[in-house]
């Protein structure tokens, strides 16, 4: 979906120069290039001089159809694509009216139980035109087979009413799934580590996980794989010095996932993408978006032997730090958002959400969520750090920060690997420990004073408590979404859904791909939770070590 807004960056001068007049070139500094390996300083040559960053804002909240109608409000409003945020039943696999979602469903994000939801969630946004993120990972692999059969439905909806034969069909089907872009996070390592939606034991995870990077390689190969999220660990309270550690520990253990599964390094290395958070310490900040993209580089190349230079690239999405928004004083929020907003876009993001200053208080209004991406908007086509690519690139601070990072970074990323990798140092419990330390620590000079959070524990004058209205949830969402859950079931073929459960079972105890059959599950109206549940029983539940 073009917008005029979109149009014009598409379309960019090709004269860069300043408000004076006075020439610009693309990059500045002698050695190392934007666009060349390890990529500190950018995967494109151009960056943003060619297009600029994705402007995506996370959304999603009660039912679909609500969901629905804040999409369509900040295309509108210029925004470059959709991100889902699903509520915490559907998180966790679960339906609606299972006794565990009580008062649960439509709080976080949107509730997506069955394929019906997931029409009205997309009515009228036209999948084969716009890139679609989706924060979902324990249940990603169903979460992505019902975007693929809503995609092929609004296919088949434009087919004229010709006489197609089953073949041809299927292959303008296959056609526009092969075209369908987007990303679906399905980081389970993370959940593991720091944020706790987890749903199945590890080792069965990653099956999902590998299944899920085989099936696009061959179906939806221009669909990110995997969004490798170092975001849930800084939220967490991590360091920036382990969020890229971590993150990059879990993405060693993705790859080798993917290569014990008998898949080429060059083949899937290209659909991998990251997620990263920004917070407030702008310079380390930069600096650590230019340390990641180069010890990921050297990562891929050096362990890895991947040759092609798109399997080196670490492209990203950064969000703005949820946990460094205020309650106290909430229009301060927009100046911290702006801060870490130039971190993002100056250390070479490939999209970004920011967030809405009252996101501590509630849901964003439309208010906030407009000035969050308006925010955005005014770095994009007002601050002229778009003209020059890497323009930090050589600053003494910076390029000093960066090394240190990575130095950082690495030494850990080496004890992990002592431990085994990733998926062992989570089973012991040591990633979560190293987290939760770092967390008390930067807590505990919040509360010394030591580290000044404004509004907060300093220059406390001045409370506001408004940012422009409050968001308001029908409190009928959960009782709408069970009746919805009723008739759904009410009018399927429930015994071709049931067989097709069975199918699933035999799949996920067996070694062939689950996406096929999770596909065939969701067209036939077999519901998240039953397909949750059904994994559940294939594969047990993941219980967690106790961290002291």
């Amino acid at each position: 979906m073009t917008t005029p807004a979109k149009k014009r960056a598409q379309e960019r001068k090709e004269k860069f120069e300043t408000s004076s007049g006075i020439p610009l070139d693309v990059a500045y500094g002698d050695g190392e290039q934007p666009g060349a390996f390890p990529f500190t300083r950018g995967v494109h040559p151009n960056m943003y001089r060619s297009r600029f960053w994705t402007m995506r804002q996370y959304a999603g909240f009660a039912t679909a159809q609500e969901s629905n109608a804040r999409y369509k409000y900040l295309l509108a409003q210029g925004q470059m694509g959709i991100s889902v945020a699903f509520d915490l039943p559907t998180q966790l696999a679960m339906d609606a009216d299972d006794p565990n979602s009580a008062g649960e469903v439509g709080k976080v994000g949107v509730s997506i139980s069955t394929l019906d939801d997931a029409r009205e969630l997309f009515d009228g946004i036209p999948l084969t035109k716009i890139s679609t993120s989706m924060t979902i990972n324990a249940p990603a692999t169903i979460l992505l087979a019902l975007y693929i059969a809503v995609a092929k439905e609004q296919e088949l909806k434009t087919m004229d009413d010709r006489r197609w034969t089953t073949e041809e069909i299927d292959h303008r089907l296959s056609s526009i799934v092969y075209g369908l872009r987007g990303t679906v996070q399905n980081d389970i390592l993370k959940e593991y580590a720091a944020r706790g939606l987890y749903v199945f034991p590890p080792r069965q995870s990653m099956r999902l996980v590998t299944d899920l990077f085989a099936f696009c390689q061959q179906h939806v190969p221009q669909w990110n794989t995997i969004s490798i999220s170092g975001y849930h660990i800084r939220e967490a309270g991590s360091t920036a010095v382990q969020e890229v550690a971590f993150t990059l520990a879990n993405g060693i253990a993705y790859v080798q996932g993917a290569l014990d599964a008998g898949l080429n390094v060059d083949d899937f290395a290209g659909q991998l993408s990251f997620f990263f958070n920004a917070h407030n310490n702008f310079l380390e900040e930069v600096a650590k978006f230019r340390a990641a993209r180069r010890l990921w580089a050297k990562i891929m190349r050096d362990r890895f032997g991947a040759k092609d230079p798109r399997s080196q690239m670490l492209r990203f999405h950064a969000q703005t730090g949820g946990s460094t928004l205020a309650a106290q004083q909430v229009t301060n929020n927009v100046a911290r958002v702006t801060i870490q907003a130039l971190a993002a876009t100056l250390g070479g993001c490939q999209s970004l959400h920011t967030n809405g200053m009252d996101e501590a208080l509630q849901l964003p209004t439309e208010e906030a969520a407009r000035t969050a991406l308006r925010t955005q908007q005014i770095i994009a086509h007002e601050s002229g750090i778009t003209d020059v690519a890497d323009p930090l690139g050589g600053s003494h601070v910076i390029e000093y920060l960066t090394d240190e990072i990575e130095t950082r970074a690495a030494a850990l990323i080496k004890q992990i690997d002592e431990m085994g990798g990733a998926v062992a140092a989570i089973e012991r419990g040591w990633m979560q420990s190293q987290i939760a330390d770092a967390s008390y620590m930067f807590q505990r000079d919040v509360e010394s004073k030591k580290n000044v959070i404004v509004g907060v524990n300093e220059f406390t004058e001045g409370e506001s408590k408004s940012a422009g209205g409050k968001f308001y949830m029908n409190p009928l969402v959960e009782q709408r979404q069970r009746e919805r859950l009723a008739a759904w079931r009410a009018q399927r073929d429930n015994a071709q859904a049931h067989a097709l459960m069975d199918k699933l079972a035999q799949t996920a105890q067996g070694k062939d791909n689950v996406m096929p059959v999770m596909i065939e599950c969701v067209e036939a109206g077999v519901t998240v939770g039953e397909i949750g549940a059904t994994l559940r029983k294939a594969f047990g539940e993941y219980q967690p070590p106790t961290v002291i």
